[in-house]
């Protein structure tokens, strides 16, 4: 039985905004018409600065583009946060999956990968569809749970398996991993976070606010 949520009209607003933005991120595309109220509050929200969002969205693209040319390696999903990559998707072997991290690795900027990608046949469009669902369905019960920033974790899925991206301190992260693990149709929750220190956390969220002043 699907579990349903009720969402106040203001965090609907908010879940709007995180959407968009999201897609926006991945496609790399933002359109005039896009940049009012709902990207400017995913955009103010969002932990890294401007200079660090636009780095992901150039390894991104560099990745994408480096691993469309690897044999095997069709099937492979590129999502960086904070110069952290994560591969998920699928790979026709173990030496693909090694060689697809390694090409990733020696991008410029890139800090770390999290190889995710398992080795086996392209997923249907179906569970594509279903990964979607689950997603949504993720990001909605973050804005629901109130003592979570959902705008700040970037949620991923793949085959059920949600992943989970962002700076965030301990408990912020295991309250997120807490609450997408409810979600129908999460199968494992895994954790890409990247943690800091409340005092830290103050910090970045200072650097942030002046890189949105220049």
């Amino acid at each position: 039985m699907r579990t349903m949520i009720r969402i106040s009209a203001p965090r609907r607003a908010l879940l709007a905004a995180v959407l968009m933005g999201a897609t926006l991120a991945q496609t790399g595309c933002f359109p005039l018409a896009a940049t009012g109220i709902a990207v400017g509050a995913f955009m103010a929200a969002d932990r890294r600065t401007v200079g660090a969002q636009a780095e992901d969205q150039g390894i991104e693209v560099k990745a994408s583009q480096q691993l469309s040319n690897l044999a095997g390696g069709a099937g492979v999903s590129v999502t960086s946060f904070n110069r952290k990559v994560l591969l998920t998707g699928q790979v026709a072997d173990q030496r693909t999956k090694t060689e697809a991290a390694a090409i990733v690795g020696k991008i410029d900027n890139v800090r770390s990968v999290h190889n995710e990608l398992a080795i086996g046949e392209r997923v249907s469009f179906g569970t594509n569809t279903s990964d979607s669902s689950v997603t949504t369905q993720v990001k909605g019960y973050l804005v629901e749970a109130k003592d979570v920033q959902a705008n700040t974790i970037k949620v991923v899925t793949e085959v059920g398996v949600v992943y989970l991206m962002g700076i965030v301190t301990r408990a912020e992260g295991e309250r997120a991993a807490q609450v997408a693990s409810r979600v129908s149709g999460v199968r494992r929750v895994v954790t890409v976070f990247e943690y800091v220190t409340p005092d830290e956390l103050a910090r970045i969220e200072r650097q942030v606010a002046e890189s949105q002043k220049q």
